[in-house]
């Protein structure tokens, strides 16, 4: 399964949940490939930020090539993970077609529902070629005892694709643990934010996801 994280607004989290869902599957046993589509780059320093051995297989390909390319890049392995590029491009477009599912990273804030649009865009414009790509929101940095979570779930159904149950909250560790090249199930792996990154994993492979049409 070839997972996208994609978003076309900087600063949504999407190098966060694309690094640590890599290490849920990873932990889970899958053989995982991270492809870093962002010419930031900062999935490949979180990989060289790490002292430890590779939890996974981490590269860079900010290429608008990289629908073509991802067949013989995916073969030997369980689950890809694409960390895309945060802005429209041709290197978005790719990211998006490389992508059998686009997961966007949305936080509770009327101007990330504004710009989901333009991801929206991409997603249905790829659909038009590739039948069978779905796409899912995911709730980022949710403040625990807010009602704002289910007021941004409510903005986004303007969209018609699917909010996951599973949101993510706002919590430090993610950073802590960014800084040192770790993910959350190996720096706290009790912690809140180890548990509902698991649980989001699950649910991206499993029957929760359709495609709205």
């Amino acid at each position: 399964m070839i997972l996208g994280v994609i978003t076309q607004k900087g600063g949504a989290g999407k190098t966060t949940i694309a690094v640590n869902l890599a290490a849920a599957y990873a932990a889970a046993g899958k053989r995982v490939l991270l492809v870093d589509a962002d010419p930031q780059g900062s999935s490949l320093a979180w990989s060289a930020a790490r002292e430890g051995d590779p939890l996974f297989t981490v590269i860079g390909m900010a290429k608008p090539t990289l629908h073509k390319d991802m067949p013989s890049l995916a073969a030997d392995y369980d689950m890809v993970l694409i960390d895309g590029p945060p802005r429209v491009s041709e290197l978005g477009r790719a990211a998006i077609m490389a992508s059998d599912l686009v997961l966007i990273p949305v936080q509770p804030s009327p101007y990330d529902v504004w710009a989901s649009a333009d991801t929206v865009a991409l997603v249905r414009e790829a659909q038009q070629f590739k039948e069978k790509l779905a796409a899912v929101f995911v709730i980022n940095r949710k403040i625990v005892n807010t009602a704002i979570g289910r007021d941004v779930a409510a903005a986004l159904a303007q969209f018609r694709f699917p909010v996951s149950a599973v949101s993510l909250g706002q919590r430090v560790i993610y950073a802590e643990s960014a800084a040192r090249g770790m993910s959350v199930l190996e720096s706290e792996p009790h912690s809140e934010a180890a548990k509902e990154i698991t649980r989001l994993a699950r649910s991206m492979v499993g029957n929760e996801v359709r495609k709205v049409a």
